[in-house]
């Protein structure tokens, strides 16, 4: 019970200051993460019979033989009064280490999250289709797609359904019925629930990690067949996301499958954080890759290394590059120019935009 006492106090200390992660590593103290930087809590270092114990008092019975079999473990966990957190508890050098995410009980909105929202919400609209949200592991792929799940739930009568692992955001019914599935509890992998899931009348899928030929090969049959699929891929641009999508698949077989590719995906969203200028926390910078008519000719062809050209020219859809995004909000004054410059993958190009802006005293933006 005291190791209990003491982390329910470290969670209610993370949410209370904002904290995303809490990392909790054997005969050392606590850290948070706060607006993206690590900073140590001052405490007595945590004993590895601590974090065992808490491992073993809070995994749920039906991941208890993964914790004792594969010495690591994801699931959720809830604190009354304090929230709920995403969990991966695991060994490294024999010892217990545990990472904690807080997530929201309220699904966050475009405006929440400091992202425009107009792009987003087209493609809310959608009838059919897959849509990506790309980046690495804590750039706000999950909080995105929250987003895009409530504004439909507020907007439009769907039937929802989500295959998650584990569930993070949860949601109340407004005016579409959402049905989250967590992989483990509810239906053993991804692929069994995409399986299934083509059975129970959904309008929109939401899939919460694409990581294998299965999973993906019935995203693809769900949206030619009229549904709306949201997922995540871990990539950190367009042209990489649609290359891993064929790297599912055996070489004979990718040819054949760009063609139905094209056409099945309307956009890949990929996106980084970057610190706010001022009062603390981040601000998402993406790239948008919406496609059109030109962009499906390009993933039919194989023509994949012209995809960030294709983006430059399809401003008119809602296309944008990072450096336009990053661009933007330099000159809005959100993020600094040093920030947007060591995110950029083209820093040269940003530079030589950025020498274009100005402060109302005539100097150029530092």
């Amino acid at each position: 019970m005291a190791v209990l006492e003491t982390i329910h106090g470290l969670l209610n200390l993370a949410v209370e200051n904002g904290a995303s992660d809490i990392h909790l590593k054997s005969n050392k103290q606590a850290y948070l993460r706060l607006s993206g930087r690590l900073e140590p809590v001052e405490m007595d270092p945590i004993t590895p019979e601590d974090l065992r114990e808490f491992i073993e008092q809070s995994v749920p019975e039906q991941f208890y033989e993964d914790w004792q079999n594969d010495r690591q473990v994801d699931y959720s966990y809830r604190v009354e009064n304090i929230g709920r957190f995403r969990v991966n508890g695991f060994l490294q050098r024999g010892l217990p280490t545990v990472v904690m995410r807080h997530v929201s009980d309220h699904p966050p909105t475009f405006e929440d999250l400091n992202i425009d929202g107009d792009t987003l919400s087209r493609l809310c609209k959608e009838k059919d289709g897959i849509v990506l949200l790309c980046g690495a592991t804590g750039s706000g792929k999950s909080s995105t797609l929250a987003a895009m799940i409530n504004h439909i739930n507020r907007t439009y009568d769907k039937h929802i359904v989500t295959l998650e692992d584990p569930i993070e955001f949860t949601y109340t019914d407004i005016k579409s019925i959402i049905n989250q599935r967590e992989v483990g509890i509810d239906c053993p992998t991804f692929a069994h629930g995409m399986k299934a899931v083509l059975r129970q009348d959904p309008d929109v899928i939401l899939v919460g990690e694409m990581r294998d030929k299965h999973t993906f090969e019935t995203a693809l049959q769900a949206a030619e067949t009229g549904h709306l699929v949201f997922g995540t891929l871990h990539a950190s641009n367009a042209q990489q996301a649609v290359q891993r999508l064929f790297e599912f698949f055996p070489e004979e077989r990718r040819v054949a499958l760009q063609r139905q590719v094209a056409y099945a995906l309307k956009a890949t969203i990929t996106q980084k954080l970057l610190p706010a200028l001022e009062g603390g926390g981040r601000f998402p910078v993406s790239e948008s890759f919406i496609l059109d008519s030109l962009a499906r000719k390009t993933i039919m062809e194989g023509d994949f290394e012209k995809i960030e050209a294709v983006i430059e020219s399809g401003e008119d859809n809602g296309s944008k590059t990072f450096n336009q995004d990053l661009f933007r909000l330099v000159k809005e004054g959100k993020v600094t120019r040093e920030d947007a410059l060591s995110s950029s993958p083209n820093p040269r190009q940003l530079e030589m935009n950025l020498k274009g802006i100005f402060l109302s005293s005539g100097g150029i933006v530092n």
